[in-house]
């Protein structure tokens, strides 16, 4: 069964470049993707954590407006 795992930044943005969202911009203290008109804040840190991860998922999904399951995620 798959688990959730953290996330580093890089393969967060290639993930969500892989959704169809632009790539990052600079933008004040943080960097943004665009999906479409949508906007999206990508955390500077590092690596995400699990529960970070999950958080962003959220998001994610209401931009999109269709759910991502675990393992489609991870397929990215």
């Amino acid at each position: 069964m798959a688990r959730w795992t953290p996330c580093k930044r890089r393969d967060f943005i290639r993930k969500l470049e892989r959704l169809g969202f632009d790539k990052p911009e600079p933008g004040g203290r943080h960097y943004y993707m665009r999906y479409g008109e949508r906007t999206m804040t990508i955390p500077n840190n590092p690596e995400y954590s699990v529960t970070q991860v999950k958080m962003l998922l959220k998001q994610i999904e209401r931009i999109l407006g269709k759910r991502i399951s675990l393992s489609k995620w991870q397929e990215l």
